[in-house]
């Protein structure tokens, strides 16, 4: 029993310092972007890496600063960002959701059970707050949210409108033959 703890102690301990270095490199995809950002080099990365809460949704941490659960309210379009991380033997690829646009601050979410080293990650929702959105709108994330439809799409009007209109009137003159002939 002291050895396990003492192994799961020792994990605990190096896996964060195993990742200090960080991703090399992530790229954020999404609704409004023409193509994904990228974020290469150490500076780029590592504060993206930090304002998004890649440790503590990786490996945990303590204190812990993940979310007990999905924030309430509207979160906003989601994006994906895609990390590289290079280990001692391969690379590791890790997926994150972010919703740079909710309503109490910029949120993200790593699924639990991605491998990454000799582990898989905590996973869970972060509160990434405005650090992390001013860090993607000055990398050209626009400052507000692809907006959503009114709920009036003219083509879909259009579509059902004309074709339905023609039937009714295709339907009105049948009846009025019928009763010229009548």
């Amino acid at each position: 029993m002291r050895r396990f703890l003492f192994v799961l102690c020792a994990a605990a301990l190096l896996a964060p310092a195993a990742l200090a270095k960080g991703p090399s490199e992530a790229t954020i995809s999404g609704p409004g972007l023409g193509k994904p950002m990228s974020f290469k080099g150490m500076d780029d990365a590592s504060r993206l890496t930090e304002y998004a809460g890649v440790f503590p949704a990786a490996f945990g941490q303590t204190p812990d600063p993940m979310l007990k659960g999905r924030p309430a309210g509207r979160l906003g379009p989601k994006y994906t960002i895609r990390y590289v991380v290079p280990g001692p033997n391969s690379t590791f690829h890790l997926s994150q959701d972010l919703y740079p646009y909710a309503r109490a601050g910029a949120v993200t979410y790593m699924k639990p059970g991605q491998p990454i080293f000799d582990a898989k990650t905590t996973g869970g929702w972060y509160p990434a707050g405005v650090a992390l959105k001013e860090l993607l709108v000055r990398a050209g994330l626009p400052k507000s949210g692809p907006r959503a439809s009114s709920g009036t799409n003219l083509a879909l009007v259009a579509g059902i409108g004309i074709p339905g209109a023609l039937v009714l009137a295709g339907a009105a003159l049948l009846v009025a033959r019928r009763r010229s002939r009548a």
